[in-house]
């Protein structure tokens, strides 16, 4: 029997609500940023965790034509979701054996290696027709796409390209993050360079930090991912990026405790005096990682919250003796993400990356998305209640 959404709001341990709006906030800024160039959005790991789904709808909506995720599997789930006519494209291309179903599903590959070229020719010639797809080139980041000696091999072997039609050639940035590291500069030559092969197909080569850098790197087609759901992708956050993520847990239990008590797995934490205690649903189980154990707070209202003891699976504590008991009971909220600290702050205090605790929430949350509408509609009626959708 499925759960009505009242039922999983009242069972799970937190909830996470998805700003969609705020989404498409994100991706208009960056499509602004890119200055009449194409913003395509990368909706891989299930949105960065938030659903890819719902985020793609909405994107959609709002104009978005080019949709990239990392395996065939993500790219035929979206398929359904997404009009025919918009391109889903495979950054790791396609495993030996799967072209026939990204041909039969409307699914293009990104091209990462001779043998996956030579694979998709081999599959347009049994198909009968030319078939799209994208051409990664390796300019300095030694992971996916042709090097330079295997593009000078390419081209003195065009036959390799009969069969293909190349959307686009892209290069992925490996410092972007670090505007000031000379490996861009270095990736961009290398990319002007290899294009002068293939000076007529489109270039994409800026993902979320590359857009930041200017023009210069922008080319035909940006690729923003983690910006897009309101996460700074390098240390500058001076632009307004719209927080896209809210994450509140429940208080399962409160508990008052004498000077010298200790908390959690291994007494990490020691009391010094008599102090107030609130265990929380939330744990490593659900995405908070084990690195924030004794690291950081939740917050009610204004008042922080630090987290005392290990983080453990299912739950962790907080010391509430700030608060005024009135206002602690248990099934009240406190919030973990939102207004009073966002993802990436979570991150410095975790010692990691916004993208790895957003792809890292977990699947046992109420998930509320905001935003939700038909998906010919860009905008909420004004003055009409907003939608609300409880998912998961």
């Amino acid at each position: 029997m499925e759960l009505t959404a009242a039922e999983i709001d009242a069972a799970a341990g937190a909830v996470l609500t998805v700003d969609l709006d705020a989404v498409v906030a994100n991706y208009r800024l960056l499509t602004r940023m890119l200055g009449g160039r194409r913003c395509a959005a990368v909706v891989k790991a299930d949105a960065y965790g938030l659903g890819a789904e719902p985020v793609a709808r909405k994107l959609q909506a709002a104009g978005c034509r080019h949709f990239f995720v990392a395996h065939l599997t993500e790219a035929l789930s979206l398929r359904p979701v997404l009009d025919k006519t918009n391109n889903i494209f495979v950054l790791n291309g396609l495993n030996p054996g799967s072209e026939i179903h990204a041909v039969r599903h409307n699914i293009t590959p990104v091209l990462n290696s001779i043998e996956q070229l030579h694979a998709w020719r081999q599959q347009a010639m049994l198909s009968y027709r030319t078939l799209p797809a994208v051409l990664q080139l390796d300019t300095g980041m030694s992971r996916l796409g042709l090097s330079q000696s295997e593009l000078d091999s390419l081209i003195a072997s065009p036959h390799y390209l009969e069969g293909i039609d190349l959307q686009f050639v892209m290069s992925h940035l490996a410092c972007a993050d670090e505007p000031d590291h000379p490996a861009n500069r270095m990736q961009l030559e290398n990319f002007v360079s290899m294009r002068r092969h293939l000076p007529a197909i489109p270039a994409s080569f800026a993902n979320s930090a590359g857009i930041f850098l200017g023009s210069a790197y922008q080319a035909d087609l940006g690729r923003p991912g983690i910006a897009l759901y309101g996460a700074h992708p390098g240390a500058n956050r001076s632009t307004p990026l719209s927080p896209a993520v809210k994450l509140e847990a429940k208080i399962v239990q409160l508990r008052e405790i004498e000077a010298g008590a200790g908390v959690g797995y291994g007494h990490a934490f020691i009391s010094s005096k008599a102090t107030r205690l609130a265990t929380i649903s939330v744990g490593y189980a659900d995405g908070w990682m084990r690195s924030l154990s004794g690291r950081g707070c939740a917050f009610l209202d204004d008042q922080p919250l630090p987290i005392v003891g290990r983080v453990s699976m299912d739950s962790m504590t907080l010391d509430v003796s700030m608060v005024p008991p009135s206002k602690l009971r248990p099934g009240a909220l406190v919030e973990l993400i939102g207004p009073h600290q966002s993802v990436d702050d979570i991150a410095a205090h975790a010692g990691t990356i916004g993208y790895e605790i957003l792809t890292g929430l977990g699947t046992r949350y109420a998930r509320r998305y905001r935003g939700i509408g038909s998906d010919e509609a860009t905008a909420r009626t004004p003055g009409a209640m907003e939608r609300t959708e409880i998912a998961r």
